[in-house]
């Protein structure tokens, strides 16, 4: 289960990725509470994660254009560091009570586009470190880094929330003081990053303009009708199926009438599951039949939806958000390595960079899945979202069958069905 640590600089990288995803989970849990606080509107939270993820689309082809002629690691060190530094200065501004909505639009935007430059560097580098034959294994052991961050992420940023507002949920300070620490893990992560031998030297060899990778890239996309289909199967049923985290702190007080500590243990129950799912990837390693996996996942994936648009209690709620979860995780976890199996190692980060491109769209798809939250419902909300996420599914196995024989996904070409 745990074969990729013993290679050193997979380590290292594991526990930057430790560090980055607590990070990540505490900043959702807390910006999330806020700004639900201060505006009370789904639509409020969908602007912020619109703000964030936007620049994927603009910048992110830039970004694998860097990252194949550039050192990898040094892209990532410096990325991080502005991340550290943008986040103390927001908890600057929200400790001393000056935040206001805009503020979060902003530093979205700035750590949105950060994120699109380094994110094709970092999302390619995993395979280069560990091999073909580990790469399920170590995306897998990433993944569940990710889903643990999930589980104790929220209940220890709720925790901070709680001990420094002094039993004031509305107090800034005690997010605030969040921030502050979400900064320090940022610190952590450079410092792990520092410490890798491996450089993440430029595959990319001929000379050629950036304009003329970019277009090489995307020539490459549609070539590959089975990378395009990871692509569309990564974007479109995954937009509908995150749908419930993204509504969570809605989902929380509208339907559950908890408070920060409640929405925790939400965040928490979704991340014990998807976190099962990881684990369990990660012990199977390089298995068959991953195509059909994949869709049995998504299906799955729906249905767990339906009930936990339905759950009206806290404790049923966890239970179906931990099914969500672990699912979700089953189905993203195998979609990303495949496509990082089938990719060669030249184009890699263009590739990555024109899925997160693609990425930075999602909050557009999840426009009417928010504006059926603010005025029908949550639940109608999250109904239709995991309808358009089990139809799209289908659509997609009729459209490109091929997806469905993927086998073990590597070799000397992509369609090893």
């Amino acid at each position: 289960m745990f074969q990729s640590l013993a290679i050193r600089d997979f380590r290292f990288l594991w526990m930057g990725s430790v560090c980055a995803s607590f990070a990540m989970q505490m900043q959702i849990v807390a910006r999330g509470w806020l700004i639900y606080d201060m505006t009370s509107s789904p639509m409020a939270l969908t602007w912020v994660m619109l703000s964030f993820m936007l620049p994927s689309f603009l910048f992110s082809l830039g970004g694998g254009v860097i990252a194949d002629r550039s050192r990898k690691k040094a892209i990532m060190i410096i990325s991080q560091s502005l991340n550290a530094i943008a986040t103390v200065l927001l908890a600057w501004i929200v400790v001393t009570d000056q935040v206001t909505f805009w503020h979060f639009i902003y530093f979205g935007l700035f750590n949105g586009t950060v994120l699109a430059i380094s994110m094709p560097a970092r999302s390619s580098v995993t395979p280069e470190i560990v091999g073909d034959k580990n790469l399920v294994n170590a995306m897998a052991l990433q993944s569940a880094t990710f889903n643990l961050a999930r589980i104790l992420g929220p209940v220890l940023a709720g925790i901070v929330i709680a001990i420094f507002a002094a039993g004031d949920t509305t107090s800034t300070f005690g997010v605030g003081v969040v921030f502050f620490v979400i900064a320090a893990l940022y610190a952590i992560s450079v410092l792990a990053t520092a410490l890798l031998r491996y450089q993440g030297k430029p595959q990319r060899l001929v000379e050629s303009t950036p304009m003329e990778d970019i277009r090489e890239g995307f020539r490459y996309m549609r070539d590959e009708k089975i990378v395009l289909g990871l692509l569309i199967m990564g974007l479109v049923p995954m937009t509908f199926g995150f749908s419930a985290s993204f509504l969570l702190p809605a989902f929380n007080q509208d339907i559950i009438g908890g408070g920060p500590d409640d929405l925790g243990y939400l965040m928490m129950g979704m991340g014990v599951g998807a976190l099962g799912g990881s684990l369990m990837l990660a012990r199977a390693g390089d298995f068959g039949r991953k195509g059909r996996v994949m869709f049995l996942a998504s299906f799955a994936w729906a249905f767990a939806m339906f009930g936990f648009a339905f759950s009206g209690s806290l404790m049923t709620a966890m239970v179906m958000g931990a099914l969500v979860g672990l699912f979700s995780s089953v189905f993203g976890s195998l979609n990303m390595t495949v496509v990082q199996l089938a990719v060669r190692a030249e184009i890699r980060g263009r590739v990555m960079s024109i899925m997160m491109m693609t990425h930075g769209l999602m909050p557009l798809g999840t426009l009417p899945v928010s504006a059926l939250a603010e005025y029908v419902g949550i639940e109608v909300a999250l109904m239709f979202a995991a309808v358009m996420l089990l139809l799209s599914m289908l659509l997609l196995g009729f459209w490109i069958p091929e997806l469905q024989r993927i086998d073990k996904g590597h070799g000397s070409h992509v369609s090893n069905v």
